[in-house]
């Protein structure tokens, strides 16, 4: 059995490159751990950045690929590839309208709220801003494009000849075993957040953090890459959460914190500035006693939270605890009064401008917290790397020794991200512009010397 363009994993990388790849009139088989294409993707909220696109002009939002670059850069202190930073951000608007109207993907240009270190409101969502959905889009799209999809299957080996990619080894759960032969190959099967050995290795900092990514996040792409020689960067480099509800499995999304709530640890107290990033605020709460925080919040941002999935998932779960005053809300939540409502007066000062925080946050033009409050009781969490393979602009896996390999892709969560080295330089949608953009871009190659 042989396929032109064969793609190791069914997220939302597979699918893309699954898509673009079959655009470019490619026979392409798409290789499947789970019984059901799901990823890491159907585990976020599904939004994509995308800058400069005909959208944001109608909504007069101001922003480009460039204002996006700089964002990047600035979140990651400089600590990226600016040029592939660049190649992303000028890709990510016709990422969007590829996807939308070519494959029948719902996205919309999210509002409402900034993100932690964007600059400008350039995420774009389907209806329920939810990255189940999303994958349904992706899988409907590749149904509709003849797309193979050979699900509970397992790559285990990468078969070479020189440096050139001949086949790949797949086990099914039944034992059954294939060696199917490639064209080309493209690897999106994720990082290795769901290896606690590479983990403890590259990212010391996480070991012990709760994982909360897809458990098939084995490091594949990683180690293959070890093994045959590829270059690879900062996999010391993550998607953290702060905000994993404790107990429940569930995110409680950071909209809420970016509108005025915050985070205080057991003691009723504020540790840090909140709004930085949820990503490197992950292992500030883990940093606290007992490794929690409390997510505190009111009526409005409930209201504003209600167009989350996720929320809506929390919300069933119990995950979220509402209190008719600041007494109610300390005893729900055991946290001492004295110090939760001296937090609550001087988060109100910070809105009003009569105090600065001591942790730089800017909390003007936000309005105050009033009752009835919500609360959340959160710890966090590594979600997924954002290292890996290098690859070039065209998604062509780097050799370490110089050149590239002439048949073998990456895209996602397997190939280097543009975090930089460490949790800090993680910019809400990284990983799905990095998927879906670089999905497009290597499934698109693929094509052109496999078709």
């Amino acid at each position: 059995m042989s396929f032109p363009v064969v793609i190791v994993g069914g997220g939302g990388t597979g699918l893309s490159a699954a898509l673009a790849a079959s655009d470019g009139g490619a026979d392409v088989l798409v290789i499947e751990r789970d019984a059901t294409p799901l990823g890491s993707t159907a585990m976020s909220t599904g939004l994509i950045p995308a800058a400069g696109t005909p959208e944001q002009e109608v909504a007069g939002i101001d922003d480009s690929p460039e204002r996006f670059v700089t964002d990047i850069m600035a979140k990651t202190k400089g600590r990226t590839d600016p040029a592939f930073a660049r190649l992303l951000a000028q890709e990510s608007a016709e990422t969007i309208a590829w996807l939308r109207d070519i494959h029948g993907v719902p996205l919309s240009l999210a509002d409402g709220w900034l993100y932690p270190g964007h600059s400008a409101k350039r995420m774009y969502g389907t209806p329920n801003r939810a990255g189940g959905e999303l994958m349904a889009a992706l899988e409907n799209a590749s149904e509709r494009a003849g797309v193979t999809i050979l699900s509970n299957a397992t790559c285990e080996a990468l078969h070479m000849h020189e440096d050139r990619v001949v086949g790949i080894h797949v086990v099914r759960p039944d034992g059954e075993r294939y060696d199917i032969g490639c064209g080309a190959l493209i690897l999106a099967c994720s990082g290795f957040g769901g290896n606690a050995d590479l983990v403890s290795r590259l990212i010391p900092e996480m070991a012990d953090a709760t994982f909360h990514g897809h458990p098939g996040n084995k490091g594949d792409a990683l180690l293959w890459g070890e093994q045959i020689g590829a270059a690879i960067a900062d996999v010391s480099a993550y998607q953290g959460h702060a905000g994993l509800a404790v107990g429940h499995g569930v995110p409680i999304l950071w909209p809420l914190i970016m509108e005025g709530g915050f985070q205080v640890n057991s003691l009723g107290e504020r540790f840090s500035n909140e709004a930085a990033g949820y990503s490197e605020q992950a292992a500030k709460v883990n940093a606290q006693p007992g490794h929690i925080a409390f997510s505190i919040f009111d009526e409005k941002r409930h209201q504003l939270m209600m167009a989350f999935d996720d929320y809506h998932d929390a919300l069933r779960a119990g995950a979220v605890i509402e209190a008719a005053s600041v007494e109610d809300l300390a005893a729900r939540t055991g946290l001492p009064l004295g110090s939760l409502a001296a937090t609550l007066a001087g988060v109100e000062q910070m809105v009003d401008g009569t105090v600065s925080d001591q942790f730089g946050r800017d909390f003007t033009g936000k309005t105050p917290l009033a009752a009835p409050y919500r609360a959340a009781k959160v710890t966090g969490a590594l979600f997924h790397t954002q290292g890996g393979l290098i690859v070039d602009d065209e998604a062509y896996v780097v050799k370490a020794n110089g050149g590239t390999f002439p048949n073998l892709f990456a895209g996602g969560g397997a190939a280097r991200g543009i975090s930089g080295p460490g949790a800090d330089g993680y910019l809400a949608g990284n990983g799905l512009l990095a998927a879906t953009t670089l999905g497009k871009i290597a499934g698109r190659a693929a094509a052109a010397i496999a078709a």
